[in-house]
């Protein structure tokens, strides 16, 4: 499998789709919140993104890579939750969120359980 193909599976689709929608929603936030949640919530999303290419271009513990994504992933939805409370997002907008999130904690799921099998 080539690099290109390895970075298009879904859940690399899926992540960036995330991205490309929440980078300039967070940029929306209200003031008071946007130098805090929103540059948070952001940055977790992206170092996400990259644990996941971490963990499909290492050789050595792939598994470790896709077990600090689903710590980041957790964090991700508590954030969104939390801009969700302070009205920073809109009930349509905090249902994307949980249904992406959702769906790509599904791909992280089976890859991981993948990524165990063939370690034994």
């Amino acid at each position: 499998m080539t690099d290109e193909q390895k970075t298009q599976s879904p859940i690399f689709v899926k992540t960036y789709d995330f991205l490309l929608w929440l980078i300039p929603l967070t940029l929306k936030y209200p003031k008071p919140q946007r130098f805090l949640l929103a540059e948070r919530t952001s940055q977790l999303a992206l170092e996400f993104y990259e644990l996941i290419l971490e963990a499909v271009f290492t050789k050595l513990e792939p598994l470790n890579y896709i077990t600090q994504a689903d710590l980041l992933l957790n964090k991700i939805r508590l954030y969104m939750r939390l801009g969700f409370d302070l009205k920073c997002l809109s009930m349509g907008q905090y249902e994307y969120s949980s249904k992406s999130l959702d769906e790509i904690g599904r791909l992280l799921g089976g890859w991981k359980s993948k990524v165990k099998r063939q370690a034994v």
